[in-house]
């Protein structure tokens, strides 16, 4: 492979896509010939359809192969050593910054948005095609949609492994301390720690401490943004996140702001450091009516409802900020002592809290509007994994944490069930034999869905691979609505709504 000419096709695409200045090129170029071990460049290099790419693929691929084939990383490390190049073509962190907020004052928040999220597609930092792989469908369940999709690039956690990662006492100085702390900014990566030269973020103030917003790599929807502490402080939720949160909005009206619950099994797959997660995405519990019509007696300019949601969701809406903030904060404080016994709601074991919750904010015109998801991760003999968790028969499925995103409709499962699933379809219209006592062995590929694939064998009908694969997709739609279903800490039957309203009633809120 010609080194020489992959320089200048570097060099142009970061002229075109990744806002390097003319000024900077030839400084740029002499990086470039030092990283590839070059002594001159090309002379009249064709570079021109390199201004037709949409996305890095192509170089990135060329640049990994020229490292291995020349020696500069070792194999496995390819993907360590583009992230780097990357980095050096990307504008610095300092200019990613003023472009941003010029931008911002002059164009307006979404076309700064467009900016920051463009360049990070561009420097592959995420990395689109890969991304586009994922497979993505609706689930239409009444009023309610479900956003369900098999991700193929992020492997699953377990629940425990969640809760060690927000205990475990480090045996040896770490840098960074996480994935999300802002240390990871250019920083070079290991085999077991992402390269993050080519990260970009961007600083900002929420409730007077510092924090800075970047893009997930994962993008699991529309410009899907990581709202991170600069501090290395773990998850908690409190009357201040939802002020934060509003601070964000302000910034960014474009886009909705959350932060998971701070506390293991409902928390998500990060604890141990403050963050939050938004976008440009409406998600389907955004999307959900009010089933129960309140009012505050202590703020009468608040809506306040109960969501026709499946997990349980308290809604308020307002223009005065300071008041909607206000009620939040003081439904979630009172919240982590709140128990319930007849609803299985038992705030503390101990010292041992188990009641959090989920505050959601975005802005509908002038006015706040924030979505509270009620949590709880008590445990018990039957339930292991949680009380409030995705019960045992849906494991198979989803048995990874039901964190902020799928709470509020977005289902992101594991990249097996592509291939599991399509095993089972095939099972089902006779493609491949069915043998229950094969399945029953826990070496078995399909073992974890034996009884889903009894159950489909007993009640299907079809002979294509098409209707098949339509009964497996169609168990999966209500495997994802039951978890959901799980969640809610107050159930749709009668002594749920009974104990939801009495809960809000304690807080002066009534129909």
């Amino acid at each position: 492979m010609d080194g020489k000419h992959l320089v200048e096709k570097l060099l142009a695409y970061a002229e075109e896509f990744l806002h390097l200045k003319k000024l900077d090129v030839i400084y740029t170029r002499n990086l470039l010939l030092r990283e590839f071990k070059l002594k001159e460049p090309a002379e009249d290099a064709d570079v021109s359809a390199v201004k037709t790419l949409s996305v890095p693929d192509e170089l990135v691929a060329e640049t990994e192969r020229y490292a291995l084939e020349n020696g500069l990383c070792e194999e496995g490390e390819e993907n360590l050593y583009s992230t780097y190049i990357m980095g050096i073509l990307s504008p610095k962190p300092s200019e990613v910054n003023e472009e941003f907020f010029r931008l911002r004052k002059e164009e307006g928040v979404k076309a700064a948005c467009r900016y920051f999220y463009d360049l990070c597609i561009k420097n592959n930092y995420i990395q689109k095609t890969a991304i586009d792989k994922n497979l993505k469908w609706e689930y239409k369940d009444g009023d309610n949609i479900l956003e369900i999709t098999i991700n193929l690039s992020k492997p699953e956690k377990d629940n425990k492994e969640i809760a060690k990662l927000l205990v475990k006492k480090a045996e040896k100085p770490k840098y960074p301390k996480c994935l999300l702390c802002k240390e990871n900014e250019g920083f070079e990566g290991s085999l077991s720690h992402p390269a993050r030269e080519n990260i970009r973020t961007v600083s900002l103030n929420l409730a007077g401490e510092e924090w800075f917003v970047q893009y997930s790599p994962y993008a699991y929807y529309d410009e899907h943004c990581i709202a991170i502490s600069k501090q290395h402080v773990p998850m908690n939720v409190n009357a201040k996140t939802v002020e934060k949160l509003a601070d964000f909005v302000d910034v960014f009206p474009n886009y909705m702001i959350g932060s998971n619950a701070s506390l293991p099994i409902v928390g998500g797959s990060i604890l141990n450091h403050e963050h939050f997660q938004g976008g440009v995405h409406l998600m389907p519990m955004h999307k959900s009516h009010i089933a129960v019509e309140m009012k505050s007696a202590k703020y009468l300019d608040v809506k306040v409802g109960i969501a026709d949601w499946y997990n349980s969701v308290v809604r308020l809406q307002s223009a005065n900020r300071a008041h909607v903030v206000a009620l939040t904060g003081e439904i979630v404080e009172f919240w982590k002592t709140y128990s319930d016994e007849e609803n299985d709601i038992v705030a503390k074991t101990g010292d041992t809290p188990h009641n959090a919750s989920s505050p959601i904010v975005r802005k509908i015109g002038e006015e706040y509007c924030i979505d509270l998801i009620l949590r709880n991760n008590r445990t018990s003999e039957e339930y292991p994994d949680g009380i409030f968790h995705a019960h045992p028969e849906h494991h198979n499925i989803k048995k990874e944490g039901i964190g902020l995103i799928e709470a509020m409709g977005l289902f992101i499962l594991p990249g097996r069930l592509k291939k599991q699933l399509a095993m089972i379809a095939d099972i089902l219209c006779g493609r491949e034999k069915y043998d229950e006592a094969a399945l029953g062995d826990s070496e078995n590929y399909l073992y974890v869905h034996r009884d889903m694939i009894k159950k489909l064998k007993a009640s299907f009908n079809g002979k294509t691979y098409e209707e098949a694969h339509a009964a497996v997709i169609s168990y999966v739609n209500e495997t994802c609505k039951n978890i959901l279903d799980n969640t809610a800490v107050f159930k749709k039957n009668e002594t749920g709504v009974k104990g939801f309203k009495k809960f809000l009633a304690a807080l002066d809120i009534r129909r």
